[in-house]
């Protein structure tokens, strides 16, 4: 049976996004240096449409096997946009420009109905706003017996975890102090949650943490 995984970033303080979130700061003052171990990869640099150089070695490798057989993807509203509310008339089209770099179906959790987006190089931006469990479903489907990863951000993992919907999760853990923000572990009761490593790997930059969910 096809794995329910998420891969997200944290830093040394916990957070996975900075505070202050904006359409200038996406991930928050100081979030973008969350990734600055991923961004010179080879796997990083031909995901956004750079086919040549990039480092390998553990962090490509990492961040390689993260996004292998991942058939769909889950977002929370928050990771594909800066808009709250309804989607009013010129809707926002995400952060990722004409040609995102997901390539499988996106389902985003939302309160507010909107008509699918279809995108360049084979994404398509569905829009659930009946619960995580029909995200899930939806996914699941349209995965065609891939896996489906939770992309982010902290509220929609914490729903998936706590509702004992993840199979997987890595963490990254980058060397960066943020001291406010979102964190990826609030609003989770500390017995409903139960991990259990399965490997710590060192890259340049950041520390891996892969867990299996215990159900």
């Amino acid at each position: 049976m096809s794995k329910v995984r998420c891969q997200i970033t944290t830093s040394l303080d916990g957070y996975v996004a900075g505070p202050n979130q904006s359409r200038e700061n996406p991930l928050g003052e100081g979030g973008e240096h969350l990734h600055d171990w991923a961004v010179p990869t080879k796997t990083f640099r031909a995901l956004h449409g750079e086919q040549r150089g990039g480092e390998t070695g553990i962090n490509d490798d990492v961040l390689r096997e993260a996004l292998d057989n991942v058939g769909a993807t889950i977002l929370g509203r928050n990771m594909f946009g800066p808009v709250r509310g309804p989607w009013g008339r010129d809707p926002w089209h995400g952060w990722w420009g004409d040609d995102p770099p997901f390539n499988h179906p996106v389902f985003v959790l939302t309160h507010h109905p909107r008509d699918p987006l279809s995108m360049q190089g084979g994404t398509t931006f569905y829009f659930v706003t009946d619960g995580i469990e029909s995200a899930l479903e939806q996914a699941r489907e349209a995965a065609g017996g891939k896996d489906v990863t939770i992309g982010g951000g902290a509220s929609a993992v914490q729903q998936y975890l706590a509702a004992g919907l993840l199979d997987e999760l890595d963490i990254h853990v980058a060397p960066v102090l943020l001291g406010g923000g979102e964190r990826l572990f609030d609003k989770l009761g500390a017995r409903k949650v139960r991990l259990e490593s399965v490997r710590v790997l060192a890259g340049a930059g950041v520390a891996h943490l892969k867990y299996r969910v215990v159900k």
